[in-house]
């Protein structure tokens, strides 16, 4: 994969614990970080506690919870084993998808993938847009204005064309922009408008890239697409939520009417066969 940032997320180079000799404050984030999210995607388990980069007691004791959930030894150590189980649905995600017989089967598939495992964002340091999932989707970037559904579709296609042995900046150039993406498929013939659209939803398929547009040259946000019918569009998109923003907090599926929203498509026909 050309975005494989993410694999800086799965590791620590030290065993963490409260005042220990080894600490580093960037791997205790990471820790605490899961933690908050291992509490989203098992609520109850008692594993939120403040990412500030200190192992005090209140994150050995999140720690204890965690590893009470799934039943190892209550130490509040952080060995390099059990971060494998904390970061578990970060490598499920970008590695856990397999190749089918078509490239927009794949996509859809990784799609999936990515959404059983819950991304979400945290907000660290009173940042929205921070955290291992924002990082991994935007190579190491993360903060207030670093809006990651670019990222995160890039990622997904990155991850499916290399499934596929293709690069796919052969199709569109590593961005952050959905204004670079739109203006990249006007110039290769790539860009099908909401009008056309509108008149033959057919041309539409699954695994091509939704955008939505503001002005001619003015998208603000993007997603995959996994299933079309006479009316709408079924995505999975990042850094969306459930009132459908641009700049939300997850990733989620949604159903998109582009009957009555300017919805243009990236239709990546050109570049899988």
């Amino acid at each position: 994969m050309k975005k494989n940032k993410y694999l800086k997320e799965l590791n620590i180079p030290n065993t963490q614990r409260k005042n220990g000799n080894n600490n580093s404050r960037k791997e205790v984030r990471k820790i605490q970080s899961w933690l908050c999210l291992q509490e989203r995607m098992n609520p109850g388990i008692g594993s939120m506690t403040k990412v500030d980069g200190d192992f005090g007691p209140a994150t050995e004791i999140a720690v204890k919870n965690f590893q009470n959930f799934i039943g190892v030894t209550q130490n509040g150590i952080v060995s390099k084993s059990l971060f494998d189980k904390l970061v578990k649905p970060l490598k499920n995600a970008f590695e856990g998808a397999t190749k089918h017989h078509s490239m927009r089967h794949t996509i859809v598939e990784v799609a999936r993938q990515h959404l059983e495992e819950l991304p979400f964002e945290l907000k660290i340091n009173g940042e929205s847009n921070s955290g291992p999932w924002v990082r991994s989707y935007m190579d190491g970037h993360e903060g207030q204005w670093w809006f990651w559904c670019m990222g995160f579709v890039q990622a997904i296609i990155d991850q499916a064309f290399t499934l596929h042995d293709k690069n796919f900046k052969t199709m569109m150039p590593l961005t952050y922009s959905c204004d670079t993406v739109g203006v990249r498929a006007m110039e290769t013939g790539a860009l099908i408008r909401n009008y056309k659209i509108r008149e033959n939803p057919g041309l539409i398929q699954s695994g091509d890239i939704m955008l939505i547009r503001k002005a001619h040259l003015d998208w603000t946000h993007t997603a995959i697409i996994i299933d079309v019918d006479s009316d709408t569009f079924t995505t999975i998109e990042g850094n969306t939520n459930t009132e459908g923003s641009r700049n939300g907090d997850g990733v989620y599926m949604r159903v998109r009417n582009f009957r009555k929203s300017k919805l243009d498509v990236f239709s990546i026909e050109n570049w899988v066969n």
